[in-house]
C-alpha cells in the first residue's frame, strides 16, 4: 500500500513539474542535436522553479533572469556566485545550476533550472565576399550560410566595370532618345509658335527611323489637337459674342416698347389729372395710372441694365478673343524655351556619360573563378580552451558562436581591348548636331 502510494505521488510530482517548466518557461523550443556550448558573449534567460510538499506545487524562485557569459567564459549567478561554463550547453549549464544552488544552500532535493539562449555570439565573415562583417547566429548555420548572409563572392573591379558598361550603355540609349523626343518637341512648338498648318521636322529625326517615326507621330498628333482646341476656343468666344449682340437687339425692341408704354401712360395721367381736378374724374384712377407709370419706368431701367451688362459681357469676350492667341503663344515660347534648355543638359550628361564609357571600356578586365579555374577556399578560426585555432572548412561545415569565417578566391584575369560598345548605342551628339543643322 505504501509503494503504491509512492508511486501515485511520484506520478502526480512529475505531471507538476512538467506543468510548471512549461509554465515558467512558455513554449520552448526542442533542444537542437549537437547543440553548441554556451560560448563566451552568449545571453542566455534562467528559470528556477522548486517542488513546494507543503502547498503541492512549484514556486518559481526570484534567481532566474537574464545574464550573459563573460569573455572569460564565466558566469555570475547571486547566491552561487561566478564558476566557468567552458563546454557546457543548455542542458548541461541547467543541471549544474541545480547542483551548485543545493550544495550551497543545502537543500535535500535539487531544484529544476532551464536555461534558454537568447543570442548567441556572432559569426564573422571575411575575405572575398562582397559584405564582411558580423552577423546574427543561429543552430545549424554552416559556411555556405554564413556566405549567402555576407551577400556572395565579392564582385571584383573586373565585373563591377563590366557592369557599369551595361549601365552606361543603358543611360546614353536613354539620352539619345531622350533628344530625338526633345528634337521632335521642338519642332511641334515652332510650328504652333509660327502659326503654321503642319510641322517641318528635322533631318536628326530620320537617323533612328522607328524611334523618330514614332516621335514624328505623337507630335503631330499633339500639334493637331491642340490647333483644333484653339479653334474651339476662338469659336466658341464669337458664338458668344454674336450671342450677347442678339440679346443687345431684344432688349433694344423690349426698350422701344417700354417707352412706349411709358409715353401711353404719361399723355393718359394729364388727361385724368385735369378731370380729376374739375371733379369729373375720381382720385383712385389717378392712382392707378401713377403705379402703371412707375412700373413701366421701373422696366425701362431693368433692360438698360440688361443692356449694359451685355456690352461688358461683349467687351470682356472680345478681350479673351483677342488674348487668347497671345496666351498661346506666350505658353508655347515658355514650352519652346524650357525644351531647348532640357536639350542642351541632355547633350552634356551625353557628352559625360560617353566619357565614362571610353575610360571604363580601356581598363576593362574579365575576371572571377573559371570553368577550369580553382575553387574558393574556406578557413575557420576558431577559439578553443582561449586559444584562437584555424582549420580549412568546406561549404558544408557547421559554424559554432564566435567563428570566423575566412573566403578566399582565385582570379584569373585577361585583359580586353576597347571595343565597339559605342556603335549600339546610336548617333553621338555631334551626329545629331550636324543633322539638326
Amino acid at each position: 500500500m505504501n509503494v503504491s502510494h509512492r508511486a501515485n505521488r511520484s506520478s502526480l510530482r512529475s505531471v507538476f513539474l512538467a506543468a510548471a517548466l512549461a509554465l515558467v518557461s512558455g513554449a520552448l523550443t526542442p533542444a537542437v542535436a549537437g547543440a553548441p556550448e554556451i560560448a563566451p558573449q552568449t545571453k542566455i534567460r534562467l528559470k528556477i522553479v522548486q517542488w513546494m510538499p507543503t502547498r503541492g506545487e512549484y514556486s518559481q524562485w526570484a534567481l532566474g533572469g537574464e545574464y550573459v557569459v563573460s569573455e572569460a567564459g564565466d558566469i555570475s549567478l547571486p547566491v552561487i556566485g561566478t564558476f566557468a561554463v567552458h563546454n557546457l550547453d543548455r542542458g548541461q549549464l541547467a543541471v549544474e545550476i541545480s547542483r551548485r544552488l543545493q550544495a550551497k544552500i543545502g537543500l535535500v532535493e535539487a531544484p529544476e533550472a532551464v536555461v534558454e539562449v537568447l543570442e548567441y555570439p556572432p559569426v564573422y565573415v571575411v575575405g572575398d565576399v562582397a559584405a564582411p562583417g558580423e552577423y546574427k547566429f543561429r543552430p545549424g548555420l554552416t559556411v555556405l550560410q554564413s556566405l549567402a548572409k555576407s551577400g556572395g563572392y565579392f564582385r571584383d573591379a573586373d565585373k563591377q566595370s563590366s557592369e557599369a558598361e551595361i549601365t552606361l550603355t543603358g543611360e546614353l540609349r536613354t539620352i539619345r532618345d531622350s533628344l530625338l523626343r526633345s528634337n521632335a518637341r521642338i519642332s511641334r512648338l515652332k510650328a504652333e509658335l509660327s502659326g503654321a498648318t503642319e510641322i517641318s521636322f528635322s533631318d536628326s529625326l530620320a537617323i533612328d527611323g522607328a524611334l523618330g517615326a514614332v516621335a514624328r507621330e505623337q507630335e503631330t498628333v499633339i500639334f493637331a489637337a491642340r490647333l483644333k482646341a484653339l479653334e474651339r476656343q476662338s469659336k466658341s468666344l464669337s458664338e458668344l459674342r454674336d450671342l450677347y449682340n442678339q440679346e443687345i437687339d431684344v432688349l433694344g425692341v423690349k426698350m422701344k416698347g417700354a417707352e412706349a408704354s411709358i409715353k401711353a401712360a404719361e399723355k393718359e395721367l394729364g388727361g385724368v389729372k385735369s378731370l380729376v381736378e374739375k371733379g369729373v374724374a375720381v382720385a383712385s384712377r389717378q392712382s392707378e395710372l401713377e403705379r402703371a407709370l412707375a412700373g413701366y419706368r421701373a422696366d425701362r431701367l431693368d433692360l438698360v441694365t440688361a443692356i449694359m451688362r451685355a456690352r461688358q459681357n461683349i467687351s470682356e469676350a472680345t478681350r479673351n478673343l483677342e488674348g487668347l492667341n497671345d496666351r498661346h503663344k506666350s505658353e508655347v515660347a515658355a514650352a519652346l524655351q524650357s525644351e531647348q534648355e532640357k536639350v542642351d543638359q541632355l547633350k552634356l550628361k551625353r557628352e559625360t556619360t560617353e566619357r565614362l564609357l571610353l575610360e571604363a571600356l580601356e581598363t576593362r578586365t574579365i575576371g572571377g573563378p573559371t570553368a577550369e579555374g580553382p575553387s574558393p577556399t574556406y578557413s575557420i578560426t576558431r577559439r578553443v580552451n582561449g586559444k584562437a585555432t584555424e582549420f580549412r572548412a568546406s561549404e558544408a561545415t557547421d559554424l559554432m558562436p564566435g567563428d570566423v569565417v575566412s573566403v578566399v578566391r582565385q582570379v584569373q584575369q585577361r585583359a580586353v581591348e576597347p571595343s565597339a560598345h559605342l556603335e549600339s548605342v546610336g548617333p553621338t551628339v555631334p551626329e545629331l548636331e550636324r543633322a539638326s543643322q
